[in-house]
């Protein structure tokens, strides 16, 4: 997963803290900024981050050239601006922890249900931050050290599950959860994002990666 973790503490953001600037004082301002925020993540989602362009941005701000770089450099900037106010947008509650639960099966259901309908909310933005991580090597950087806090954070589950005799004991935890997680991250990439072999039914595909997940753990029998 990529989008939370199993205890819902704020993950690694993907924007650059270089790359962003101090919010305008004034309530004008911080909407104008705004405007431009929504506006370039339309565009980038519509052209891609390669062939966007700040004339592009501009227009579907109705703004001129002369305001965007009153808040904005550049485009690397204002991309960056995009991911701080998306990643708000991408947080979901999380599972909690899953050692608090008496039913671990149904709190994993919950967790990629909630991760699967953040991810579809947002499949466009999800394909466009594939595409600048294979163009941009510190753009990659920042979303691998995402993925391995999430990684980390599901290893430590994992672990509490077989300190409870929920999980194969044998599993190593960090292994299990790098396959794990980037089995749900990169199956929601395909089928939410690229689409590909049609829109699946939500809930088959919820029910099928959570199968998954309880399978290589070795859950006991699950009854709902």
């Amino acid at each position: 997963m990529d989008l939370d973790g199993w205890d819902g503490s704020p993950p690694p953001s993907l924007a650059n803290p270089a790359l962003l600037r101090e919010p305008p004082a004034t309530e004008r301002g911080a909407r104008t900024r705004a405007t431009l925020i929504a506006a370039a993540r339309a565009v980038f989602e519509r052209l891609g981050y390669l062939d966007a362009r700040l004339a592009d941005i501009t227009a579907e701000a109705k703004c001129s050239t002369g305001t965007f770089y009153l808040y904005f450099k550049n485009k690397e900037e204002i991309f960056a601006a995009v991911l701080a106010v998306a990643e708000e947008e991408m947080r979901h509650p999380g599972m909690g922890r899953v050692a608090d639960t008496g039913d671990p099966y149904a709190v994993l259901e919950a967790s990629n249900r909630a991760y699967l309908e953040t991810y579809r909310r947002n499949a466009r933005l999800m394909a466009l931050l594939d595409q600048v991580a294979n163009i941009d090597p510190a753009f990659q950087r920042l979303r691998r050290r995402r993925a391995q806090a999430f990684i980390d954070r599901n290893a430590r589950g994992i672990a509490e599950l077989q300190k409870r005799g929920l999980a194969d004991p044998e599993l190593d935890p960090e292994l299990t959860s790098r396959a794990l997680s980037m089995m749900v991250s990169r199956v929601a990439f395909s089928t939410l994002a690229l689409d590909e072999g049609g829109p699946p039914d939500f809930d088959h595909l919820v029910g099928t990666l959570t199968r998954i997940w309880a399978n290589a753990l070795r859950f006991p029998d699950h009854r709902g």
